[in-house]
């Protein structure tokens, strides 16, 4: 079978394998579609210490498909079932575990493998984290489940509350998704950005406005153009950054007014370092909140909300490309063309 992988940095092909067996515990499923997100993209850059600690790997870890093989053992899941996946489970055990920090689990085990005609899905994913889908759920409105629980989780520590001012610093795939969430709650949302089709997609997404920040120079002036627009010129009650860059990271928190909250949530590069204003964060008691991954219960909730109809992962998706356009495309996301490509591993 056609299978993407991930050789080291800028190096990422599509090469035939032999299609893999369960094992106990795991199942095979048949991709029907991987879509590509803003992890792939920094890990085809710049590797990811956490997802390919061995190199060559398979590459890959949004899809949906149809259960083909099961191994020894499992009961919850036969041939034919329709299902999507999380990209991790947490062992349930490790001190973080213990603690209630599924996130933080030390021994996250990690699915790779989804640009390919058939992944196979570990054992404790299989048991902790797999879901079968309803008939009325589209292979492709479901794919994107692992970001969207990431931003179920980032939501859920945001406090964000009905009437808050929201500004979301970066109108990818991720803010948007912020932004459809935080409009659910009924918050009035700000979105952030300098490339004028993403900015477009966040008012296709629920957005009440849209600031371009292209006109500013500076981080400084970029966060007083937010402030400008909010009540009393304060700042937003809760700012999201959606990037992943330092920059904006600081950009986020000068966004606050007094007594607000910042979700730093795009992953910076390794050894990435940002500044505060230590006055400020005293004297106008700002909190700090740093998100990675997402639990269990929170790939539920972002289930449920696309069974609901309340996010349809189709809205993130720019165009549906076959395996041998997987360069390409994440090439055309780092030029800001589209936001989330839709693989079909047999085209």
């Amino acid at each position: 079978m056609r299978a993407a992988i991930f050789h080291g940095p800028g190096d990422l092909r599509i090469e035939d394998i032999e299609p893999e067996e369960p094992g106990l515990g795991e199942i095979v499923v048949r991709v029907e579609v991987a879509v590509t997100c803003g992890t792939d993209l920094k890990s085809y850059r710049r590797g990811h210490h956490k997802l390919f600690p061995n190199l060559p790997a398979r590459f890959g870890h949004e899809f949906a498909g149809i259960v083909d093989r099961v191994g020894e053992g499992v009961t919850a899941f036969t041939p034919g079932m329709r299902v999507v996946a999380a990209n991790t489970a947490p062992c349930g055990h490790c001190w973080a575990c213990t603690l209630g920090r599924l996130a933080l689990c030390e021994n996250l085990e990690f699915l790779n493998g989804a640009f390919a005609e058939e992944v196979r899905i570990p054992a404790a994913i299989v048991a902790r984290n797999t879901y079968e889908l309803s008939g009325t759920t589209s292979f492709e409105s479901v794919a994107p489940l692992e970001p969207l629980a990431t931003v179920v989780h980032g939501m859920d520590k945001s406090d964000i509350a009905l009437g808050d001012v929201v500004a979301v610093n970066g109108a990818g795939p991720i803010g948007q998704m912020f932004m459809r969430l935080a409009r659910l709650r009924g918050a009035h949302v700000i979105a952030v950005d300098q490339a004028p089709d993403r900015l477009a997609a966040a008012l296709r997404m629920g957005a009440n406005e849209v600031i371009d920040i292209s006109a500013y120079a500076t981080t400084e002036e970029r966060a007083a153009s937010v402030r400008a627009i909010t009540p009393g010129g304060r700042g937003v009650d809760v700012a999201i950054e959606a990037v992943g860059l330092p920059a904006v990271w600081e950009q986020t928190v000068q966004c606050l007014r007094p007594g607000g909250t910042a979700i730093l949530f795009g992953g910076p590069p390794q050894g990435a370092t940002f500044s505060v204003n230590a006055n400020d964060m005293h004297y106008f008691e700002y909190t700090l909140k740093g998100i990675f991954h997402h639990e269990p219960i929170y790939v539920q909730r972002a289930l449920r909300l696309i069974d609901s109809g309340a996010l349809d992962g189709r809205d993130l998706i720019t165009e549906t490309r076959g395996i041998d356009r997987l360069v390409e495309s994440l090439e055309d996301m780092a030029a800001g063309r589209g936001a989330k490509y839709a693989i079909d591993p047999r085209a």
